[in-house]
């Protein structure tokens, strides 16, 4: 149990990853404030107040954040201003005096990242350490709870992976990371994880699972960069979004995303969740906090 004087302030709870941060602070009897675009999305939890806390409103981001010892930052919706406004936030919980905030960054994030938005959270990152905060960066892989929603209509994964891997993690575990370091944030300061699953997969192995835990055939179709910006271009999505899209596949394909860590073991005490497991649990119900 969290000292009672403590502080805490969670962005994102109406979505997620906040959301099960939140759920689990909340279980465990303890206060905190929610910063929500629309506080009246936010859960409705004990101990907990939702307020106005949007990444781009610096000034409504100081009122949220004054006072307040620890606070997670959960990345803003995939945007052209995404960087733009985590600066804002940045900028504000430095001004509020925030004692330590955790910053939910990616896998391998760096300025020259093949995924392109993991160049954000790299950015973001230098953005937190200039501004004097004391941090712990979370850089998750990619969600294995994600891995139905590539399943096209003819029952296809499709992108440029190639047989690249990549190291899979719940986001029960993130949130269970989270939760660790908000409680005792002092062994953690200036820390940096990669969170992952415990093992790397392919896209074929992805397709395999589904098939075993879902009951319907998937396969994997291994395209092009070329094939996969066609394939996509119907979306009518603007360049960056594409970019984003088929750099995730290509991030697969060099191994970017392949390498396997014990880092949620380390700050949870429990072994990362198998993607099998991830999706059975989510075919089973909402899972408790």
């Amino acid at each position: 149990m969290a000292p009672t004087d403590v502080t805490y302030a969670i962005t994102g709870s109406s979505g997620r990853l906040g959301g099960r941060v939140a759920r689990r602070l909340a279980a465990a009897g303890i206060a905190q404030t929610l910063l929500a675009r629309t506080p009246s999305r936010a859960p409705r939890l004990p101990g907990a107040i939702a307020v106005p806390g949007s990444y781009d409103d610096h000034e409504a981001l100081v009122r949220a954040l004054r006072g307040t010892d620890r606070v997670l930052m959960v990345s803003a919706s995939e945007s052209p201003d995404r960087l733009r406004d985590h600066r804002t936030f940045v900028d504000a919980a430095a001004r509020a005096g925030v004692a330590h905030l955790v910053y939910v960054s990616f896998h391998g994030a760096a300025p020259d990242a093949t995924f392109t938005l993991a160049r954000d959270h790299w950015h973001t990152e230098q953005h937190v350490r200039a501004a004097g905060i004391p941090f712990t960066f979370l850089r998750d892989n990619l969600y294995a709870d994600f891995m139905p929603a590539l399943v096209g209509a003819d029952g296809a994964i499709r992108g440029p992976a190639g047989d690249g891997r990549a190291a899979l993690v719940a986001q029960d575990d993130i949130a269970d990371a989270a939760v660790a370091v908000l409680l005792d944030p002092g062994p953690h300061a200036g820390r940096t994880y990669e969170l992952t699953g415990p093992e790397a997969l392919g896209l074929a192995d992805v397709a395999r699972i589904l098939t075993a835990v879902g009951g319907r055939p998937v396969s994997y179709v291994r395209e092009t960069i070329e094939e996969a910006y066609a394939s996509r271009a119907v979306y009518g999505a603007p360049d960056w979004q594409l970019d984003a899209w088929v750099s995730t596949y290509a991030a697969i394909a060099d191994g970017s995303l392949a390498t396997v860590t014990t880092a949620v073991e380390d700050l949870t005490g429990h072994r990362a969740t198998p993607l099998d497991q991830v999706l059975r649990a989510a075919a089973d119900g909402p899972a408790s906090p």
